[in-house]
């Protein structure tokens, strides 16, 4: 074949480099274009991009077995061409040329193995028909030598394949090595190289045959249709001759007759035979279905009749009640011994009760006649079995409080505290804990009353045990009593006022210590043994209980902390049904102990008021030390003993106001009040009985009673007026002398002490202006005459007023600083004929003389303003004046 530029040996020597490694020899390459089509369309050309790429056909020989490929090449940027695609010649099964590129220069080739089936092939575009042909005709002659099958050609003539094949079959040089090894060129037809398309298509005898058929019709290219003419009597003939030879074999087709008849007739027979065997065996069939399905029904009817044997044995034994636990809910004992036998009984009565019950029970069983019966029978065990226990549970709790009250060694006596020990008694009743347990769940009404039982004889020992305390502790308390009378102006109230009466508050402190944690463990049994549904904190022995000694071995992990009432109320949002009981139950347990609580802070209030501050403080630690685990009522005991305490002490402190208060009804009183310096006594003490949070009570006590002190010392001051600021300026000073060192750490007491102060300084200014005023009266009375005049006229106008002259002022200043030291003297004279409290003297003396240099030196400037001509003696000289006297 010619060879194109499209396929030269550089080409060739390309591809082969771009596979190299892969043991294939390259037949054939071809410079193409690549576009896509669509499916269904394969005679329109698609309008995309073409791209170039490079057809090469190469095998690989493997022994005596050879694979040809179809490989796809590319040029990457720098040029070179890489592989980019490999098909197998194996899968080729189709061949198309597309019919609508008039030049007839492209064509697809079909894969049976493509994945993608709707995905149209690549459309091969070459530069003209002879490079089309070429590679065609180089694909098929593979595929018949190496593979023994050809493709399926569509869209192209195999006759001018085959003619084209024939005129372009060229002559190509190949090198051969000699022996030496030096290359020789031989000539060769390409058909040599490669198998020939005629081979392929039409054999050379076939040729040979055509050409002698087509040699016995000389004729011209005119005699065409004559041509056609002989050829279509030649056909008619043979027809003719076909149809004679088909008549001469009728007799044949007449015994192929006979036996076709004779086969369709014994057919017949055995379609009749089929029908009545059919018949026959549908009978049978039906038989055979209704014995299966009577068989069925007798089979379901066994099984069913065993599971409902089975069902009525387990009804029967659920209904039935076991002798041993009968005689126990019946008539058994309630010994501690016998209290396991109970408990297992009580198991299992509960347990037939709820099993009895329709959601444990299915409803079909639950009328039977025979189950409500024995549901009857298991209630009149259950009313029976709580009346019992509830009688001698009742009276069990009686009996053991009766045995402790009765014996005196468990109280308080002469001469011997006894802290209350209740472990027995716990230990005693937690032998019933779980019998409780079970009869709240047999009968939940049966606990009202055992609670009730319960709380009653309880509350006897309680109150007994606290009695017997609270009198031993007082009885054995030595301390002199305190006076109550602190602020009375008699001279002998306060003697004995600093006896140490602490014994009293620690006597307290141990009334708390030992009742409180009892109080509360007592109320956390009775939650835990009474089973109350409330939520439980950890056990008592945190916070506020930290005094309780050791050996208390009373408590152990039964007793549950409950949780404060107010506690409950802020995390739940409201109280449930079973701490309202509860609380109600602990008011009927510890009702009536806070009496001898009362007794002890009645007590202690007689021998010592201010001690009420430290039982104060004291309640409260304890009061915010319960707060965790306290049960309600405790909390409420605590804050009720507050209250009484902080009453008892206002009480005290109304007392000393009105003693207070008396001392506006004496006669004339001058110099210090008795009550002023005493406050400072009592203020002092009390500071030293300040604990914990008592601050408050205190600084309310001394509000009240500053506030009395300054109101009465006004009111006495009021009844004599000429001596008021002198009254109001000692008893001031007085005040904050007495209260110095405490206003220093006492907020309350530092505000009244500055409040003091400024009350101090205006009745000093007060008296001191009373005193200036009375020596130079006219002095200053001329200079408020030329002030008043400033405001209206100008200085100028001002001496041609009526008694503002300057003759009249001369006069005045004859009269008012002749003799100016004489004035002074009797000035400070005046300052101390009135004063009691000497030691105020030089500090009075000294405010003095700065006011009236400071007034003096006011009218100086405003006569140099005013009568600018006159002489008045300077503010220097007056000032020396006042420093050598």
């Amino acid at each position: 074949m010619a060879k194109s530029s499209a396929d030269d040996d550089e080409l060739r020597r390309a591809c082969e480099a771009a596979i190299e490694g892969t043991k294939q020899s390259i037949v054939m390459s071809i410079r193409v274009a690549k576009s896509r089509g669509v499916w269904g369309k394969s005679g329109k050309l698609g309008r995309q991009m073409a791209k170039p790429r490079v057809l090469a056909l190469s095998v690989k020989s493997k022994g005596q077995r050879k694979k040809a490929f179809l490989r796809v090449m590319k040029y990457s940027s720098g040029g070179v061409l890489e592989p980019a695609k490999m098909y197998k010649l194996k899968h080729l099964s189709k061949v198309e040329v597309i019919t609508n590129d008039p030049s007839g220069c492209t064509f697809t080739l079909g894969f049976d193995n493509l994945r993608s089936q709707s995905v149209a092939p690549p459309q091969w575009t070459m530069r003209n028909t002879d490079d089309r042909n070429r590679i065609l005709v180089c694909i098929l002659n593979i595929c018949k030598d190496v593979l023994g099958k050809l493709p399926k050609v569509v869209g192209i003539d195999i006759v001018e394949m085959a003619l084209w094949a024939k005129d372009n079959t060229p002559v190509v040089t190949t090198q051969r090595s000699t022996e030496d090894g030096e290359p020789v060129a031989e000539a060769v037809t390409e058909s040599e190289l490669k198998v020939t398309v005629e081979k392929e298509l039409v054999s050379q005898a076939e040729e040979e045959d055509m050409e002698a058929l087509l040699g016995t019709y000389v004729m011209g290219i005119g005699e065409a249709e004559a041509f056609s003419e002989r050829l279509k009597r030649e056909l008619q003939a043979l027809e003719a001759a076909n149809v004679h030879a088909i008549l001469e074999s009728e007799p044949l087709v007449d015994e192929v007759l006979n036996g076709l008849e004779a086969a369709t007739n014994i057919v017949d027979d055995m379609d009749e035979w089929l029908g009545i065997f059919n018949v026959k065996l549908r009978h049978m069939r039906e038989d055979i279905e209704s014995i299966e399905t009577r068989n069925n029904k007798l089979e379901m009817q066994s099984v069913n009749n065993k599971a409902l044997i089975e069902e009525l044995d387990k009804v029967i034994e659920r209904l039935r009640v076991p002798s041993e636990y009968a005689a126990s809910l019946t008539g058994g004992s309630f010994d501690e011994a016998d209290m396991l036998q109970n408990i297992e009984a009580c198991e299992w009565l509960a347990k037939a009760l709820k099993g009895l019950e329709v959601p444990n029970l299915d409803p079909i069983y639950a009328n039977m006649r025979s189950v409500k019966e024995k549901r009857a029978e298991l209630k009149i065990l259950k009313a029976t079995f709580v009346t019992r226990a509830s009688e001698f549970l009742r009276n069990y709790f009686a009996s053991l409080v009766d045995f402790m009250v009765s014996d005196k060694s468990y109280f308080s006596q002469r001469g011997q505290l006894k802290r209350p020990d209740h472990a027995d008694l716990r230990y005693k009743c937690r032998t019933y804990a779980r019998l409780l347990q079970h009869l709240k769940s047999l009968d939940k009404n049966c606990l009202g009353p055992l609670r009730k039982a319960y709380c009653s004889s309880l509350n006897l020992l309680l109150r007994r045990e606290a009695r017997e305390f609270a009198n031993e502790l007082r009885a054995s308390t030595k301390v002199s009593r305190n006076p109550t009378v602190w602020l009375e102006g008699s001279t002998g109230s306060s003697q004995n006022a600093n006896t140490d009466t602490s014994a009293v508050s620690d006597a307290y402190a141990k009334m708390l210590t030992i009742f409180i944690p009892l109080l509360v463990d007592e109320s956390s049994f009775f939650a835990h043994f009474m089973c109350f549904e409330v939520p439980a904190l950890a056990p008592p022995g945190g916070a506020g209980s930290d005094k309780r000694p050791n050996n208390d071995d009373g408590n152990d992990d039964d007793d549950l902390g409950i949780m404060d009432i107010d506690e409950t109320d802020k995390k739940t949002g409201k109280t449930s049904p079973d701490l309202t009981a509860l609380n109600e139950s602990l008011q009927d347990l510890l009702d009536g102990i806070q009496e001898d609580f009362y007794a002890v802070v009645d007590w202690a209030y007689k021998i010592d008021p201010l001690r009420c501050i430290s039982m104060h403080g004291i309640t409260e630690k304890y009061l915010s030390g319960q707060k965790a685990d306290a049960a309600g009522f405790v909390r409420l005991l605590l804050g009720d003993l507050e209250a009484r305490v902080s009453m008892q002490f206002s009480r005290f402190v109304d007392e000393a106001c009105h003693q207070i208060e008396r001392n506006e009804r004496n006669v004339r009183q001058m110099g210090v009040l008795p009550y002023i310096p005493r406050f400072a006594a009592l203020a002092t003490r009390m500071e030293q009985y300040i604990q914990g949070q008592s601050r408050d009570l205190v600084d309310q006590a001394y509000t009240k009673f500053v506030s009395i002190m300054f109101v009465t010392l006004e009111k006495i001051a009021q009844q004599d007026p000429k001596y008021a600021d002198i009254l109001l300026l000692e008893n001031y000073a007085a005040f904050q002398n007495s209260l110095y060192d405490l206003a220093n750490v006492v907020p309350t007491l530092a505000k009244f002490y500055h409040q003091a102060s400024e009350a101090y300084e205006q009745a000093c200014t007060r008296h001191i202006s009373l005193i200036i005023y009375y020596q130079f009266e006219r002095l200053f009375q001329f200079a408020k005459k030329i002030e008043d005049f400033m405001y209206t006229i100008t200085p100028e106008e001002i001496p041609f007023q009526l008694g503002l002259s300057k003759m009249e002022l001369r006069k005045m200043l004859k009269s008012s600083l002749s003799g100016v030291d004489k004035s002074i003297a009797q000035m400070y004279k005046k300052l101390q004929k009135n004063l009691a409290s000497e030691e105020l003297l030089p500090s009075l003396w000294d405010k003095c003389k700065k006011e009236f240099l400071d007034k003096y030196e006011s009218f100086v400037q405003l006569v140099a303003k005013v009568y600018p001509s006159e002489n008045v003696p300077g503010v220097t000289e007056m000032r020396g004046l006042l420093a050598s006297m």
